[in-house]
């Protein structure tokens, strides 16, 4: 009996686009990814430990520390009681979040090599 494939591709989704260096160069983050970093960045800019945070949105600090890393994707709910610690609302985040994505998203294309031009005619080199 052969396994069956656990993801499928979506058409016209990621895998279905062309394969270009320019493309694969730059890896669009994920959301959990830059909620966490907003979310390590807003308690180091308050000057807080881990602990204290996690304590106040009722969750564990090690719990806290993945999320910051992006390695949990947290519930709404999560999300909310976390801003809430932080003093800012879910709304609040979100959009600092979102702003963060848009920043990255035009670092990308700003930094992003031309693509190279390809010509037709001779090359004539001339050494001095």
């Amino acid at each position: 009996m052969s396994e069956q494939p656990r993801f499928r591709s979506i058409p016209g989704g990621r895998d279905d686009r062309p394969h270009t260096p320019q493309r694969e160069a730059v890896r669009e983050p994920l959301w959990r990814e830059v909620l966490g970093e907003r979310l390590r960045a807003m308690r180091q800019e308050q000057g807080e430990k881990l602990t204290e945070t996690a304590g106040r949105a009722g969750i564990s600090p090690q719990y806290l520390s993945e999320v910051e890393r992006g390695r949990k994707e947290p519930s709404s709910e999560m999300i909310a009681a976390l801003a809430g610690a932080l003093g800012t609302t879910l709304g609040g985040l979100t959009q600092q979040v979102v702003d963060d994505l848009h920043r990255r998203r035009l670092a990308a294309t700003l930094v992003r090599p031309a693509a190279p031009r390809h010509s037709t005619g001779n090359v004539v080199l001339l050494a001095a």
